[in-house]
């Protein structure tokens, strides 16, 4: 069987779409056709099942599809065993990170990395957390920079391999002006009266504060929930809610009209780290970021 056919058939299968595949892999829609015919004749059986407006896998293709991709990773991880053997840095680095790590951690890594290794190209995907283990899982990026998950298994699939890096303190923040700032003494049952602007549900931060009101038997009111940390900071700064933040993007705090409440008792960190496959051949250039934010 033909790696590039195999190729065709894994994207057609993602996609759903014969034109997406070939918009992903930079061919024609009819070299895609031409490809996936070929696979079928060799199988003599048909891959796919043509609908009016979309595609859905035959038997065959359900049990070619995970052995389609084992084959692919191969010899993928095989080229590119052959190619670190010459130990040049060089050739795309696929990063994703969360915009808050992008943001105010990894800038001064970028510039190093670029400087020291002009060979290689760094190409990155902003995402979330959970975003950012299916991406690694599903090899979309080699490398990943975000929130670590410390639980839940369903968010972090069997197979990553994960090393924190830092450790956020989060903080309780308002807007100087929020009635909450008129209180003396704060408690976490005081801030279940007013709506938070919190990231989405899915995210570790929403997970630790949900677990925090749940524990006191209280309910979390989040309205409209952001990934974006710099817009839950604004939204905060103008009164429309509390938020926690992580304590080193909050320099300006002052500046915005944000206070820090001190909520007795508790306190509360995030581990920040990087994620990658352990069954993937990394490449050099991998492997020399991964040296770079470690040193």
């Amino acid at each position: 069987m033909d790696i590039q056919a195999l190729t065709a058939f894994i994207s057609v299968a993602e996609h759903k779409s014969f034109s997406l595949a070939a918009g992903q892999l930079h061919l024609t829609q009819p070299a895609i056709s031409k490809r996936i015919k070929g696979l079928e004749e060799q199988l003599n059986s048909p891959l796919f099942d043509r609908h009016n407006r979309s595609l859905s896998l035959t038997d065959t293709g359900h049990s070619l599809l995970p052995k389609a991709k084992e084959i692919v990773q191969l010899v993928n991880d095989t080229r590119l065993s052959m190619r670190n053997m010459n130990h040049k840095v060089e050739g795309s680095l696929k990063l994703g990170t969360s915009h808050h790590i992008g943001l105010h951690r990894l800038p001064p890594y970028l510039k190093s990395f670029s400087s020291q290794f002009p060979n290689a190209e760094l190409n990155l995907s902003f995402m979330g957390s959970e975003s950012a283990y299916k991406a690694v899982a599903q090899r979309q990026v080699e490398l990943a920079l975000t929130t670590l998950e410390t639980s839940n298994t369903d968010y972090s699939p069997e197979g990553i391999v994960s090393e924190v890096l830092w450790h956020d303190e989060m903080i309780f923040v308002c807007s100087t002006k929020h009635p909450l700032n008129q209180l003396n003494n704060v408690q976490l049952k005081n801030l279940s009266d007013y709506p938070a602007i919190l990231p989405e549900s899915n995210t570790f931060t929403f997970k630790l504060l949900v677990e925090q009101f749940r524990q006191q038997g209280l309910i979390l009111r989040s309205p409209m929930p952001t990934n974006y940390l710099e817009t839950i900071k604004m939204l905060v700064s103008v009164g429309l809610g509390w938020s926690l933040l992580p304590k080193s993007m909050l320099d300006n705090a002052e500046e915005m009209g944000l206070i820090e409440l001190q909520i007795n008792q508790i306190s509360l960190t995030r581990p920040l780290g990087f994620l990658y496959l352990q069954d993937r051949t990394l490449s050099n250039a991998a492997k020399a970021f991964i040296a770079l934010i470690k040193a």
